[in-house]
């Protein structure tokens, strides 16, 4: 297994963000986390990522105990993120913004910035476009192009189609397909409930801190209790 998170607690303070979840992401799937606002998905990624401390409980990232792991470090294990709100230097120029992804790294970047710009076309148009002055959809794909320079084995998305136009969101989806079929695993955070089961291997709906229910995407996709509470009842025509 990839990455195993077993029974993890995390605090802000005195409030338990995070009540024992365990999950767990085999190499090569898309797995998606599915719940409402302030359900824990975001901290569950912080603390993949090594941005917010555990509580208690253990992450194994590549059979390694990464639970004590400084995030930077987390990086050069493997663990890429982009995340909630892109968090562009708006400053800095869109090839920049992607080196900044490569930072821990030595060497030449040229063929990760080739492989990035070959996923994005529109980067490699505007490669010397301030980041400030992208549309939010080109800020997203400059947040997981950045994510994807530091050669993750897993990349960790936080709503990458919060924002965004349903055709945006369409290409978005596509591409994160794409970046799986590459190779790279992925863990998926994201409040557009049907697209992500649609794209995804396997999911885990969370409830105030908890998860509630995992099985196959495609399962929970059908499934009447996920449908009325995240799906609008009906499923589209879709």
């Amino acid at each position: 297994m990839l990455l195993e998170i077993n029974d993890i607690h995390v605090h802000y303070g005195k409030i338990e963000a995070i009540k024992g979840i365990s999950l767990e992401v085999a190499e090569g799937e898309i797995v998606t986390l599915i719940g409402a606002n302030g359900a824990g998905k975001t901290t569950t990624l912080k603390t993949i990522s090594g941005l917010r401390t555990l509580t208690s409980g253990s992450i194994t990232f590549d059979g390694t105990d990464i639970s004590r792991l400084p995030g930077h470090k987390r990086v050069l294990a493997g663990i890429g993120q982009a995340p909630e709100g892109r968090g562009v230097f708006p400053g800095m120029t869109v090839t920049e913004n992607l080196l900044m992804g490569a930072y821990a790294r030595k060497g030449d970047f040229g063929k990760d910035l080739d492989e990035v710009f070959e996923l994005f076309p529109r980067l490699a148009e505007r490669r010397d476009q301030a980041g400030g002055t992208m549309s939010g959809g080109e800020q997203q794909m400059v947040a997981i192009g950045r994510a994807l320079m530091s050669r993750p084995k897993v990349l960790l998305l936080d709503e990458p189609s919060m924002g965004l136009a349903p055709k945006l969101v369409a290409q978005i989806f596509s591409i994160i397909k794409e970046i799986n079929d590459r190779g790279t695993t992925v863990l998926l955070v994201e409040q557009n409930a049907q697209q992500a089961l649609q794209l995804a291997h396997r999911a885990y709906v969370l409830e105030t801190g908890r998860v509630v229910k995992s099985a196959p995407a495609a399962d929970l996709l059908h499934d009447p209790q996920v449908r009325e509470a995240y799906l609008g009842g009906e499923l589209g025509a879709h």
